[in-house]
C-alpha cells in the first residue's frame, strides 16, 4: 500500500572524490514514499551503491540534502542547534549489505538479539522471543544455536535480512544482497524479500536481478554516471524506456 507519505526526500545530492574530479552522484533527487519499493538498476559504478549507503550517511555527501521522517540527517545540528545523534536514525534504518557481516564467534541467535539488547535496551527474554519468531518466518527457527560457519550463503543472507528486521526499521536498505551468492541460493533470498514487500516494508534495493526489479518494485530508478537519468514504474522502465542510455542498458542485460 503505497501512500504519498514522504519517508526520505534526497535532494541534489552530490559526491566527489578527488577534489571533484570524480562525481561518484552527481545532484540526485528522488522521494521514497512509506511503503514504496524501490529498486536501483544500472551498470557497475553508476553510483548505485552510492545513493544508498548515503541515505544512512555511511556515505557521507559532498553537498545536498537527506531528510529523514522530517529530520534532515545530512545536517549536523537540529534545529534546536543540538547535535544531531545520526545513531538514533540509523536504527530506524535496516541495512543489508552484499557480504552477511554475521559475527562469526556468536550463535545466530546472539548475532539477532545483540542489537536489540545493547542499544534498544529490549529486555533479553523479549528480545530472543522476537529472534525466533523471525527467524521460523525465514525457515531458520532450526539454526538458532548454530554458528554462521555452519551455514550456507543464502542461509546468512536471510540471517542479515531479519537480523535488521530485529531492529523494527522504518524502512531496509538492501545493497546488492544476492550478489555474492551461488546462483541457487539467490531465489530464497529474493523470496525472503518478496514477502517483506508484500507486508508493506519501505525498500530501497540496488539490485542486478531484472527480474526482481520487475516483479516486485513498485518504482525503478535507473542510474549512470552518479545521475538519475529515468524513473518509473516497472512497467515504463522495462517496456517504455525513454533514455538510450536505459535503452542500451536494457538491451544488454534483459
Amino acid at each position: 500500500m503505497v501512500t504519498s507519505d514522504k519517508l526520505i526526500q534526497v535532494r541534489d545530492l552530490k559526491k566527489h572524490y578527488n577534489k571533484g574530479a570524480i562525481k561518484a552522484l552527481d545532484g540526485v533527487s528522488v522521494d521514497i514514499n512509506r511503503g514504496d519499493v524501490m529498486v536501483i538498476i544500472g551498470p557497475s559504478g553508476s553510483g548505485k551503491s552510492t545513493l544508498l549507503r548515503s541515505l544512512n550517511l555511511l556515505e557521507q555527501p559532498s553537498s545536498g540534502s537527506i531528510v529523514f521522517d522530517g529530520v534532515d540527517i545530512t545536517r549536523k545540528k537540529d534545529e534546536n542547534g543540538k547535535k544531531l545523534d545520526i545513531d538514533l536514525h540509523r536504527q530506524k534504518m535496516g541495512m543489508v549489505f552484499q557480504h552477511f557481516n554475521l559475527f562469526p564467534h556468536m550463535s545466530i541467535l546472539e548475532n539477532m538479539t545483540l542489537a536489540p539488547i545493547q542499544v534498544k535496551k529490549i529486555p533479553e527474554e523479549q528480545a530472543k522471543a522476537k529472534a525466533l519468531e523471525l527467524l521460523e518466518r525465514v525457515g531458520l527457527a532450526d539454526r538458532a544455536d548454530a554458528y554462521p560457519i555452519q551455514l550456507s550463503g543464502g542461509q546468512k543472507q536471510r540471517v542479515a535480512i531479519v537480523r535488521a528486521l530485529a531492529m523494527e526499521p522504518d524502512v531496509m536498505l538492501f545493497d546488492e544482497p544476492t550478489s555474492a551468492l551461488d546462483p541457487e541460493m539467490v531465489g530464497e533470498v529474493l523470496d525472503v524479500m518478496k514477502e517483506l514487500a508484500r507486508d508493506g516494508m519501505t525498500m530501497a534495493v540496488v539490485t542486478h536481478e531484472m527480474g526482481f526489479a520487475r516483479e516486485v518494485g513498485n518504482r525503478v530508478l535507473f542510474m549512470d554516471d552518479g545521475k538519475l537519468l529515468e524513473e518509473g514504474t516497472p512497467e515504463q522502465i522495462f517496456n517504455h524506456p525513454q533514455h538510450p542510455r536505459l535503452q542500451d542498458f536494457l538491451s544488454k542485460v534483459l
